[in-house]
């Protein structure tokens, strides 16, 4: 080829060339801004992230915080920071106040420790969704705020419009009946009281709840004893008709009282006893004659329930009894399919939440509803401990024992006036249509709907009702955590964040059906 021809040829293609190259910069940008308008509408109507600033959804959600386990028994819980700075996380954390392990008591004085500082949970809410959908009970929501509409806040939809809200005994109560969590709701709610399998290694210090560490379980007089090999398991050996009871000494181990491990320490006084608990454990030793059984009290009655497997034919009963006044009436039981043959152990609980017995042995359930009205399960009496005792017979061995307690809404007041807040007890607050009432989850230290003393702003200088979140304020619902509470790995580092990946969860919601 003659080299006329080649420049020839390469002038001839080099506009081509220039104009392909045009186009896919052009074509780049179009899709670039495509991406970007996708991005934003997505943003704007569909989902956004969040982050949650402080801690009134804890445990559920967790603003700025201190992840620590206890020095002495090992138990991991979380403690609320309180930033120097409105929303500021300092690189090389911050004094770690006093604070009480939630499961052994641990509780010593200030030390001055340094710890870093976990940030914010991350979150991922589904706009516009109640433009379709009403809004359920329960569910988490993210609403702007009626007194300051710039800000947005997360809480727990308590109340709907045309229903009468109370508080009474640190549960919900819509139009006078108990409204029941379900079921997934509720095991995101349950605290700890204690759990035996976190046991301090030097019990003779004077810091468990101003006094030396014991086993909270009395089993005086019976023939439980712990393991000395073993000391997180509880053991058995008895005739089969003789029952032998251990009881949770309060005096000793953490009492029932409405306390936050991830709130200040001197909140903990004169805090009300919360009689929601349950109690979980398992039980070996099934195939051998025998019964295990747990019994919680509220108020002035006590509830037991039991799996009674004493039958020669290998035949299993459940049981569930009210103890009042020293009488003992059986409320409900059944049979079920016979496990010795088959397993040894099984899981054993007793919840007594929302008015409701639910127990639970192996892969079988038994309950039985106390009624919905707040006095159906006795009259109220908030000066009365709950207790709980685990009693059985034949030859058992107890692990992974538990006590765990129902979340308990306050009662709050109105600072300036204390006047008690709106939907407390003996003061229901009834929504009209389009209006809706939240609480945070943890109660005590949540600015929420019972503290609203102010009524919301509105456009043109309108105005909405005090304590409620009108339906135009409505974001989203909360759906995910994508990024659970990221902490600095390095002292100096103030951008490396690491996520807590273990902790990525979707926050469940409430359901409309009847319950």
């Amino acid at each position: 080829m003659s080299p006329r021809m080649t420049e020839k040829t390469v002038s001839h293609r080099a506009p081509q060339e220039k104009k392909d190259r045009a186009a896919e910069v052009a074509n780049t940008f179009e899709w670039l801004i495509t991406a970007f308008i996708l991005a934003f509408v997505f943003r704007a109507f569909v989902m956004e992230a969040f982050r949650i600033p402080t801690g009134s959804m804890a445990d559920t959600l967790k603003g700025a915080h201190f992840r620590l386990r206890c020095r002495q028994c090992g138990y991991k819980y979380e403690y609320g920071y309180v930033p120097r700075v409105e929303d500021t996380i300092p690189a090389g954390g911050d004094d770690l106040p006093s604070t009480r392990c939630p499961s052994c008591g641990y509780w010593p004085p200030p030390a001055g420790t340094i710890m870093p500082v976990a940030n914010g949970d991350r979150i991922l809410v589904l706009k516009c969704i109640y433009q379709f959908l009403e809004p359920r009970r329960w569910d988490v929501i993210v609403f702007r705020n009626p007194l300051k509409p710039r800000i947005n806040y997360i809480k727990r939809l308590i109340g709907r419009p045309g229903e009468t809200v109370e508080i009474i005994d640190g549960d919900v109560y819509i139009n006078g009946q108990i409204s029941r969590k379900p079921p997934k709701v509720q095991d995101e709610l349950w605290m700890p009281v204690y759990d035996n399998d976190y046991q301090p290694v030097n019990p003779h210090q004077l810091f468990f709840n101003s006094h030396k560490w014991q086993q909270p379980f009395n089993a005086a007089g019976s023939a439980w004893v712990v393991d000395k090999t073993h000391p997180t398991l509880f053991c058995l050996d008895s005739p089969a008709d003789q029952v032998n009871s251990m009881t949770y000494d309060t005096s000793i181990g953490n009492d029932f009282g409405a306390t936050y491990a991830y709130n200040r320490s001197d909140d903990y006084k004169n805090v009300p006893y919360c009689s929601d608990l349950m109690v979980r454990f398992y039980a070996d030793g099934l195939n051998s004659p025998g019964l295990i059984g747990v019994e919680l009290s509220k108020y002035q009655t006590r509830y037991k329930a039991w799996a009674d497997f004493r039958d020669d034919s290998g035949k299993i009963t459940m049981h569930i009894a009210r103890v009042l006044e020293g009488k003992e009436q059986l409320l409900t039981d059944t049979s079920v399919e016979p496990q010795r043959a088959i397993k040894k152990s099984a899981l054993v609980k007793l919840a007594n939440v929302d008015h409701q017995l639910v127990f639970q042995f192996g892969d079988d359930r038994l309950t039985y509803d106390l009624g919905r009205g707040p006095e159906d399960a006795g009259q109220i009496n908030l000066r009365i401990t709950p207790q709980v005792k685990i009693f059985g017979s034949g030859k058992l061995t107890l692990s992974h024992v538990a006590i765990l307690r129902d979340t308990y809404y306050t009662a709050a007041e109105f600072v300036r006036t204390g006047k008690p807040g709106w939907a407390t007890q003996g003061n229901p607050f009834t929504l009209a249509e389009d209006e809706f009432f939240v609480l945070g989850d943890n109660s005590p230290n949540s600015e929420d709907g019972r503290l609203w003393d102010e009524r919301g702003k509105a456009n043109w200088g309108q105005s909405y009702r005090k304590g409620i979140v009108p339906r135009d304020y409505l974001v989203g619902k909360a759906l995910f955590v994508y990024w659970p509470s990221g902490f600095r790995p390095f002292v100096r580092s103030r951008f490396a964040v690491v996520p807590n990946v273990g902790q990525m969860r979707f926050i469940y919601g409430g359901s409309n059906k009847s319950q």
